[in-house]
Formats: C-alpha cells, sequence, structure tokens
C-alpha cells in the first residue's frame, strides 16, 4: 500500500528522513522539503522505497549516472552540490557536537579530481546465463550491471572491460568474484577474489587475458598469475612498488590534499611517527624534511616503503615497523622521541592507541580520519587526556556518497 511523506531532512548515509508517529523513516532518493509517494520495504520497517515525487525540491538535480538508484555506489547524484557541500561539512560539525566538542570546522575541500583511481567490481553469471559485472545494487545482493561508471578516473579506463574478459575466462557460477582494480603509474593492477584454487588450465587463461588486456600486473588472492610491469606509484620523490590490492585514498586528489594538510600540521616537527601509515603517502613526503617512524599492521605495505625509502635520495631516514596497532598500539613512553604524531587509522578508528596519546607528553598529534562517528569518539579521548582540537578540516574525495575525510589538528 503507497503512502505519502513530507521529507524533512537527509541523514547521515544520504537518505531522506520523514517524521513518523513511530519515529524517523528513510528514502533513499528523497530531499529536504519533498513530498513524496512511497511503498514498505520488506524487511525494513523503517525504511521506504520510493514510488514520486509528488513536489520536487528546488535543490533536486538530474543525477549524471543511468545507474543512480539501482547501484549502490553513490547515494547523492540528484542533489545540487551547494546543500549537498554544507551537508557533507555538518556531518562532521554534528559528530563533533553529539561528543561535547565545540570547535571550528573549515569549509568542505573537494578532492574529487579525476574521479576514483580504483574500485571493487563484482562479477557472476546472471539467470539468463551471461555474465554480470558492476556494483552491488543498493542495500541488496544483487549485482547491477554497468558498461561505464562516470566518477572513475580516466586512468581506469579499460577496467570493465579487463573485469568481464577475466570472469569470463574463469568461467564463473552463480559463485560471486570480486575483481579489485587499480590504477598505477604502470597500467592497471587487478587482484581476483573469490576464485577458489585455480587447475593450471585456468591460470594460464588468466595469463593470456592480462596480456590481451595489457594488465601490468594480475594476481590471484595476492599472488602472481602474470606480471608485465611491476605496478608503481610516485609518492613525492618515491616511486612505490605497491602490494596486490594495495590500499590507497580514492583519489590522487584526495591523497594530495590530506597529504598536504597533515604536512602544514607538522611543519616544523623534526621526529615524526606516521601511525597505520600504509605505503607511507605521509611518511615519504614527511622524509624530505623530518625523521620518520613509519607503522603499519600491513607487512606488505611496510615491505614497499621500505623498499621505496631505501631507492629514494634526498629523504631523511625512515624507521618502518609492522606492528598492530590495534592489539598492541604504542605506548606513552614509547612517544617521547617525536615532536609530532600522525594517527589515520580505517573506519573503526584508533580507540586504543588514542587512550595511550593521551597520557602521553607529544605536544602535536594529527588525526587522519574517514569516518566523522570514529573520529569523535577519538577527539573526546584526546580531549580528556589534555589536547586541544585546533584545527578541523573536511574533504570530500567521495563524491556523491556520505564518506567524508577529515584532517584535524591537536596540541597539548
Amino acid at each position: 500500500m503507497a503512502e505519502r511523506l513530507a521529507i524533512a531532512r537527509v541523514g547521515h548515509r544520504g537518505d531522506g528522513i520523514a517524521d513518523g508517529p513511530g519515529g524517523p523513516i528513510y528514502v533513499p532518493g528523497a530531499l529536504p522539503g519533498e513530498a513524496v509517494k512511497v511503498e514498505a520495504w520488506p524487511g525494513h520497517p523503517d525504511r521506504r522505497r520510493l514510488l514520486d515525487i509528488e513536489q520536487p525540491s528546488a535543490e533536486r538535480a538530474a543525477p549524471i549516472c543511468p545507474h543512480f538508484g539501482v547501484c549502490g555506489g553513490c547515494a547523492l547524484q540528484h542533489w545540487q552540490s551547494a546543500p549537498y557541500r554544507a551537508w557533507k561539512r555538518a556531518l562532521v560539525v554534528e559528530a563533533l557536537r553529539q561528543v561535547g566538542i565545540d570547535t571550528a570546522v573549515g569549509e568542505l575541500i573537494d578532492a574529487h579530481g579525476d574521479g576514483r583511481r580504483r574500485a571493487v567490481f563484482h562479477a557472476r553469471r546472471g539467470t539468463r546465463a551471461a555474465i554480470e559485472v558492476g556494483f552491488a545494487a543498493a542495500r541488496a545482493h544483487d549485482i547491477v550491471s554497468i558498461d561505464r561508471c562516470p566518477v572513475l578516473a580516466k586512468s581506469l579506463d579499460g577496467a570493465l572491460a579487463a573485469a568481464r574478459a577475466i570472469a569470463e575466462a574463469l568461467n564463473i557460477t552463480d559463485k560471486p568474484l570480486d575483481i579489485a582494480v587499480t590504477a598505477t603509474d604502470a597500467g592497471l593492477d587487478v587482484d581476483v577474489r573469490g576464485s577458489g584454487p585455480l587447475k593450471p588450465a585456468l591460470i594460464a587463461a588468466l595469463a593470456r587475458v592480462a596480456a590481451a588486456q595489457n594488465l601490468a600486473r594480475l594476481t590471484r588472492h595476492g599472488e602472481l598469475v602474470a606480471l608485465a610491469r611491476t605496478p608503481t606509484l610516485r609518492i613525492g620523490k618515491a616511486a612505490v612498488p605497491l602490494p596486490p590490492a594495495a590500499f590507497l585514498q580514492a583519489t590522487a586528489q584526495g591523497e594530495a590534499a590530506l597529504a598536504q594538510l597533515v604536512l602544514s600540521a607538522c611543519n616544523g616537527a623534526r621526529h615524526v611517527a606516521d601511525l597505520f601509515s600504509g605505503v607511507g603517502p605521509f611518511a615519504l613526503r614527511l622524509a624530505e624534511s623530518a625523521r620518520v617512524f613509519a607503522v603499519d599492521g600491513d607487512e606488505a605495505a611496510i615491505a614497499a616503503l621500505k623498499r621505496a625509502a631505501a631507492t629514494t635520495a634526498g629523504l631523511k631516514p625512515i624507521e618502518a615497523e609492522a606492528r598492530d596497532l590495534f592489539r598492541r598500539p604504542l605506548t606513552a613512553s614509547e612517544f617521547n622521541r617525536f615532536d609530532a604524531v600522525i594517527v589515520d587509522p580505517p573506519r573503526q578508528g584508533a580507540q586504543a592507541q588514542s587512550r595511550e596519546l593521551a597520557t602521553s607528553d607529544v605536544a602535536r598529534v594529527v588525526a587522519v580520519s574517514c569516518n566523522a562517528g570514529t573520529f569523535a569518539r577519538d577527539m573526546r579521548i584526546l580531549v580528556d587526556g589534555g589536547y586541544r582540537v585546533s584545527e578541523v578540516a573536511p574533504v570530500d574525495q567521495f563524491r556523491y556518497s556520505e564518506h567524508v575525510e577529515i584532517v584535524a589538528r591537536l596540541e597539548r
């Protein structure tokens, strides 16, 4: 049965929200001020499917992708830039407010640039025996087969064709594959997961696909299948050899914007700890002017960072250690030698590490985050430990999504 709702605001996941008698009702695709016709969403009592927009908002925009609304990759292509940007900045303001931190938050920095340089495509055989390659549907397990994606960088041209060729070579059934593609300075780097053990004939077939698609490298669960060129990425002065499916910031402009903010916040520091360093997007740039101690739980990333540091002239010493900072965070006494500490954890944040930092004597902390909620939680720990938040910069490299990057400077 259809019902009519008045949309009051947009929630933190990008859904329109109507205030119902039992609480908020979430309507993906709706905007504040709109009157909409909706239907029930089976299995989700607090959600509705959008059927019709009876009174559209003046802020509504035409989506740039024909798959928008079905594909789960973007949430907000239908909103004009100004209100979208204000909403995304407000995600950070509200997260800090909820933990009792009142501090200035800068204007949203647009770091979409040329688009996303990495993507994970899903592939499986559909009901009509055709192979479907694309992204997951919005809040569903279905695959939305796509022929293009306008938020991907030009450097990922050919990625979809390569993913489709890989899926066809593996003769997949109904078991989905995850095909991670990264644009590197040497070309496309592809890692395939979900195939299970492969017989030599299929390994050989994959190698032929890699050659035909001119892939720099093809791996399966990180194991080498074919290598034409070593995938590398320029970071500062260094050329970093990337591990398979290496974590990178989503856009090149996003990495550059975050690095600029981090380097500015560390200005004048002579010895810096870079925690959750990855392959070194901050460490390798910082080492042009400061000694760096880089730590990450990913052994392959640390090995890549060490190789890059060892083969790059003009850098100050970089000490790198593989260490699980969730189970074994650096202790307060280990921070004594540093002028500044960078903390850039994954989405779950760095609660244990923040507690140790809060008891340290480090004069300056630079917090980088991709999750406003865990960022605010960790900031509360540091503020309770005697730090003051002096700068907060929100960065948008995931345009049209609810994800926002944050860089904050704290001083004891």
